[in-house]
């Protein structure tokens, strides 16, 4: 993108720098003098746009920069009496005329211009994992990606292929958490430990993990501000060790339990205590490996975030070996012949993440009530029955 910074940071000076270093066009961003306005003309120009960036790369529209030939001249600004008031028409555009629906993946900013009394805009919209996107317009129905030389409409072949990925993608991060699985299941993980102890698995896995330019800086979580991020879910009483590299990545063991990342920025954090609360009756408590897991992903959302890692991500949680353990919420619950798990491996359905600033207790809420479902409770009986979480250690 042209303005490498949060939305909510780019202040004038940012958008001025463009101009003076005369920073050009390119796939990922481009120029506008003037916002979209009501003609039919205008409103498919600016959904082209927009679904444009969305099916390719991503990147920014910027509102209020003249430019010729793709490079910019001038600062000019847009005079808007409401500029909260053109933000919801655009807005609204967008999400009525581009099917499947851009669902949390572009975000309009106003930037004011103090020394012009002005404000320009900046859209920014992310690369889509559930492109393509389609402009539906008008019956006027279309596809559009990008290059370096700006939008164009997609032809048949390439239309068949953006469809194509689109379906395989899904299917390589589940055919990814399979294969993790089997080679956990045959003793073959990173960590020796005893092969029949229950063990839970979590997995976090971004979209764009298998595409060839995923390569986060894994360096960053070796530096001493960060090495805790990637804490196995077995909290170390002690000492912690700090992440060495290995072939598939980076790796934190301690006993029982670790957590690798990936070269492409997916997280696999593995644990055989906390599931085996008691084995010789066979039971393992829901406050303690719920709370485990919701402070192991805030930890590894910000190891993730810290690599740059590009959301959506996806959540997996494995239950292995766990056939005849009960689940126990209650201290004083001892009917625990009447909550046991009638099979060996539970692989919970994944959920998505698309948000850093996320709620993590209400996002978990739906593998907790899956899992207690295989152990016959309703839901998790650490929330209330409106959905709100009854867990507090989760810092």
């Amino acid at each position: 993108m042209a303005l490498n910074r949060p939305l909510e940071a780019i202040e004038e000076s940012d958008l001025q720098a463009l101009v003076d270093n005369q920073v050009a066009e390119r796939k990922t961003f481009e120029y506008k003098a003037v916002l979209p306005g009501n003609a039919d003309a205008d409103k498919k120009e600016f959904l082209a746009d927009v679904s444009s960036f969305a099916n390719a790369s991503g990147g920014d529209l910027i509102y209020g920069i003249r430019e010729q030939s793709g490079v910019p001249v001038e600062l000019s600004g847009l005079e808007l009496s409401d500029v909260d008031a053109e933000i919801l028409r655009l807005e609204s555009c967008i999400q009525t005329a581009i099917a499947p629906r851009l669902f949390r993946i572009v975000e309009t900013h106003p930037v004011v211009l103090p020394t012009k009394q002005r404000y320009a805009i900046v859209v920014r919209i992310r690369k889509s994992w559930a492109a393509p996107h389609m402009v539906t317009f008008k019956n006027d129905a279309k596809f559009f990606s990008r290059n370096s030389r700006g939008k164009y409409q997609l032809d048949v072949s390439e239309l068949r292929s953006a469809f194509l990925l689109s379906e395989t993608l899904a299917e390589r991060i589940r055919t990814f958490r399979t294969e993790r699985l089997s080679t956990i299941l045959a003793g073959e993980a990173p960590e020796a430990w005893d092969e029949s102890a229950s063990k839970i698995v979590l997995h976090i896995v971004p979209f764009g993990a298998f595409e060839l330019s995923t390569n986060p800086n894994l360096g960053l979580l070796t530096q001493v501000d960060h090495v805790r991020l990637l804490e196995p879910l077995r909290l170390s009483s002690g000492g912690f060790p700090a992440p060495q590299y290995n072939f598939d990545g980076l790796l934190v063991s301690v006993q029982d339990s670790y957590t690798q990342i990936f070269r492409n920025g997916s997280i696999e954090s593995v644990d055989t205590s906390i599931l085996s609360a008691s084995r010789e009756r066979r039971f393992t408590s829901g406050s303690i490996y719920e709370t485990r897991l919701l402070q192991a992903m805030k930890r590894y959302l910000h190891a993730q975030q810290r690599l740059d890692v590009e959301l959506p991500l996806l959540v997996m949680v494995s239950l292995l070996g766990v056939k005849g353990y009960a689940i126990r919420f209650d201290i004083n619950d001892f009917f625990l012949d009447d909550h046991r798990i009638d099979r060996s491996n539970l692989i919970v359905s994944e959920i998505l993440i698309d948000s850093y600033d996320c709620d993590l207790t209400g996002i978990m809420k739906p593998i907790f009530d899956t899992i207690a479902n295989a152990a016959k409770w309703s839901r998790s009986m650490n929330y209330s029955e409106d959905g709100t979480s009854l867990l507090t250690d989760l810092e």
